[in-house]
């Protein structure tokens, strides 16, 4: 077991509140405080879960995995997952002056963006996202695991190990529910990675990679800025065509989310998290999030459809 600790505070309450129903059925699993997953290493197979250990101000990390060599990288990407090394209290000092942040920081102190394991894992479950809700997503995740996934024999409920980028890159993805469109974007992702066009470790450039992504056919700004986000650990990345940001400022357009965005700079990423993290857990209490008024608000100003949901 490893201890990885981290500056308080850290609302894991939060992180597993975001992670639950973005897990993919299969390869990711939350229950009972804790996270675990299958993964891929240099062609070896194994898995961790990690828990909240409140008495040291840590996370327990338990991994099971073949080489012991490969630990270092394993935890390390894991602490880059769970965003250990934040300065919480520099971001909120920033977050506090935009009243609708201060409350929600008072709320839910500590709250961190989680990250991925694979950045071209969660690129894929990015597009599988596209206009459709959280759980529909997940639910299309689990079905092109269970279709192209390696099987994992693991025990915990996982069952997969997330496909590969050359077993996706010519894969017959419409069996799985996917549109032809949508499909072909995946499969266009997954062949620039196998080419070496795209590459999610050691980004030198940002703006240059993110224009090489929003390259592939059905990957647009709202994709890029949310990969950037959670697979890139850009603390400014933004989705400003979001409509759960829309909805949690009360704002109509992607440009009036760029305006408001500029105070919160360089952490934009932790802003989303907390307008996010509210709408989420509004819906937990049962309210009703409605996005018509703000659909439509965003067409008339130009937001690409591809910009228009909420985070997936």
């Amino acid at each position: 077991m490893f201890r990885l600790g981290f500056r308080p505070p850290y609302d894991w309450k939060g992180i597993l509140e975001f992670l639950a129903p973005r897990a993919i059925p299969g390869v990711e699993l939350v229950e009972g405080g804790c996270y675990r997953r299958s993964i891929l290493l240099n062609d070896q197979e194994g898995y961790f879960e990690v828990s909240l250990d409140k008495s040291r101000l840590a996370l327990s990390v338990r991994i099971q995995f073949g080489d012991s060599r490969a630990l270092f990288s394993i935890i390390e990407r894991i602490r880059r997952m769970f965003d250990l090394s934040a300065d919480w209290q520099t971001i909120a000092a920033r977050l506090r002056k935009d009243l609708a942040l201060a409350r929600r920081i008072e709320a839910s102190p500590g709250l961190r963006v989680p990250g991925c394991w694979d950045g071209f894992e969660l690129a894929v479950r990015a597009i599988l996202g596209q206009q459709v809700t959280v759980k529909g997503a997940s639910t299309l995740a689990g079905r092109l695991v269970r279709a192209l996934g390696r099987p994992f024999a693991a025990a915990h409920g996982l069952t997969h190990l997330f496909p590969r980028p050359d077993v996706l890159a010519e894969a017959k993805l419409t069996g799985v529910g996917l549109t032809d469109a949508r499909a072909e974007t995946i499969r266009g992702l997954a062949r620039a990675v196998c080419e070496g066009r795209i590459n999610f470790e050691g980004i030198v450039d940002l703006d240059e990679f993110l224009g090489r992504l929003c390259e592939i056919a059905g990957i647009g700004k709202w994709t890029a800025q949310y990969v950037a986000m959670r697979a890139l650990g850009e603390p400014d990345a933004l989705p400003t065509g979001d409509l759960g940001l829309a909805h949690a400022l009360e704002l109509k357009s992607a440009r009036e989310i760029e305006e408001r965005s500029q105070a919160w700079r360089p952490w934009r990423a932790y802003a989303a998290m907390y307008l996010w993290n509210v709408v989420g857990r509004s819906r937990v209490h049962g309210k009703k999030l409605v996005v018509s008024a703000n659909k439509k608000a965003s067409v008339e100003k130009g937001v690409s459809r591809e910009q228009m949901r909420v985070a997936v």
